[in-house]
């Protein structure tokens, strides 16, 4: 698909310009839109409308109570619950039609878990499960009992999510997102920003690819991979670099029965079921900083690293067959694979919603709502997630997430 043509916005001054136009810019818009302390206008930028190669349309489309850190176990655990209730929320915005369903398969993660590893496991399974979270281990023993086609000789145990884990309709959330948020009033344009101007502590306006100009009282980094790039047009810096995440869907003829989790394996290769096929991936090796623009599919990885750790956890898959593949980006923060939220704290309209760390899509819901209560009551009036806060990143204080796949 191609570019679609660049559109000039219907006005040369905006409340808020939001530079990203995907789930969790598209989420921001949403949320703000429906916020009744909020009455600006919201402008929403998107330099690639067909979504062709936006990370939200190329994630695994995945949510999961099972992290180190309980902020995001409180941050899925919303995800959750926006999924759960979103055809309800949204019915309003599809007046005489159907409320797309997001298809959620809560068949849960499976962490595979070493000998050596079950103590810390087994800490954060209380922690999560001391938030709610439907989190059990399982020694090998068990977990053979209870996945019989699951390889446990070299396990100590797994740990698993018994409910709200699983996987999801990424662009259903999205388009539910952007259709609520126009309808609600927000504007979407077409095009690229590259610049920004600066008078003193703020962020005066934006220019677009075309050579408009766009004033704006208030600007969100919601650039994804490219959320660095954005950055650096403010003479500001934030440890974001795109990482390439590759996927592949394949054919394997010995069945698995069902319902089959999100198997993690300790390798960091994982594979789930997807209809009559699975879907897998990994951590690539090595891996390292990719061009916002290579989308190459290393195939290699599924040949060196991911078959072979496939076909030994779960021997089914010693014979199988690729059917299609792809390849995505994260925006990978390199300090603690935590998001940064919130303003800065001298250039004070910028605000960023970056550095996911491949996390983005199962957080926008609680990050769209975070980031319109900063913008519309100056605080966080449910979630709070200041830990998040941008602060950090000058400091070199890490707030870590250890579980990222």
């Amino acid at each position: 698909m191609g570019h679609p043509p660049y559109r000039e916005p219907s006005r040369t001054s905006w409340d808020v310009v939001i530079v990203g136009g995907a789930v969790i810019g598209s989420s921001i818009a949403y949320w703000l839109s429906e916020d009744p302390d909020f009455n600006g206008s919201i402008l929403v930028i998107e330099r690639d409308s067909s979504y062709e190669f936006s990370s939200t349309a190329l994630s695994t489309s995945a949510i999961r109570q099972q992290y180190s850190n309980p902020i995001n176990v409180k941050i899925s655990q919303f995800g959750v619950e926006f999924i759960h209730g979103f055809a309800e929320r949204m019915q309003r915005f599809y007046p005489g039609e159907h409320t797309p369903d997001l298809g959620f398969k809560e068949y849960g993660y499976l962490f595979c878990c070493s000998p050596h590893g079950t103590d810390a496991a087994k800490e954060r399974v209380e922690m999560q499960r001391c938030l709610g979270a439907h989190t059990v281990f399982l020694e090998a023993g068990p977990l053979k009992d209870r996945f019989p086609w699951l390889n446990v000789e070299d396990l100590g145990g797994g740990s698993w999510g018994t409910e709200a884990e699983g996987w999801f309709d990424s662009l259903g959330l999205m388009n539910g997102f952007k259709r609520a948020a126009r309808a609600n009033g927000a504007a979407y344009v077409d095009n690229e920003v590259t610049g920004l101007e600066c008078d003193g502590a703020r962020v005066t306006s934006v220019t677009l690819q075309t050579g408009a100009r766009i004033s704006c009282g208030l600007l969100v980094n919601a650039a994804g991979p490219r959320a660095n790039m954005i950055a650096s047009m403010a003479g500001l810096e934030i440890p974001v670099e795109p990482r390439k995440r590759h996927s592949f869907v394949f054919a394997c003829a010995t069945p698995i029965p069902a319902p089959m989790p999100n198997v993690v394996d300790l390798t960091g290769t994982y594979v789930r079921p997807e209809h009559d096929l699975f879907l897998t991936g990994n951590t690539p090796t090595p891996d390292g900083p990719a061009a916002v623009d290579d989308f190459e599919t290393k195939h290699d990885e599924f040949e060196h690293y991911i078959w072979p750790a496939l076909c030994h956890r779960i021997p089914q898959f010693e014979a199988i067959k690729v059917q299609q593949f792809w390849t995505g980006h994260y925006a990978f923060n390199t300090l603690d694979q935590n998001a940064i939220v919130g303003f800065h704290p001298e250039v004070a309209n910028f605000m960023f919603a970056n550095g996911f760390s491949g996390h983005g899509l199962q957080q926008s819901p609680a990050i769209g709502r975070g980031v319109s209560e900063l913008i519309a009551q100056g605080n966080y009036r449910t979630l709070d997630l200041s830990p998040l806060r941008y602060e950090r990143v000058p400091r070199n204080e890490p707030f870590w997430e250890e579980a990222v796949i």
